[in-house]
């Protein structure tokens, strides 16, 4: 902290109690609630709780919520050419994922294969593992 900020803040704070300002606060006597952050690497969290209190969503995770919806789109779609052309695009989103994560092989998200994914869209009643 800056050189006399702490003291200035110090004093707002003892003021704020003197006027009752931390009476009756919501919350009070109850554990906090503190978010699991464990699965986050730390130099991003902050960046994830910024994202987080603005309502917003890191841009791996609006990406595979695109995926998901393109995969059902996927499987409604009668028309095989249409079926090539938006797998291409999944394919291209799943790329874009894999290298958002910048993390090992192992847990990089599969690319669909257009052969077998339209040999199981033609199946009725299957749907795209995920």
């Amino acid at each position: 902290m800056l050189p006399g900020f702490e003291k200035i803040v110090e004093q707002r704070i003892r003021d704020a109690q003197r006027n009752g300002e931390f009476e009756n606060l919501e919350g009070t006597g109850k554990p906090l609630r503190l978010d699991d952050e464990s699965n986050i690497p730390e130099d991003l969290r902050l960046a994830y709780k910024v994202l987080r209190n603005a309502d917003m969503m890191p841009p791996e995770l609006e990406l595979r919520k695109e995926i998901l919806r393109t995969e059902d789109l996927l499987e409604q779609m009668p028309d095989t050419a249409a079926k090539y052309r938006l797998l291409n695009k999944l394919n291209f989103m799943i790329m874009r994922v894999n290298t958002i994560r910048r993390g090992r092989i192992e847990f990089e998200m599969p690319q669909h294969y257009a052969d077998k994914v339209l040999d199981r869209l033609s199946r009725p009643g299957k749907s795209i593992n995920r």
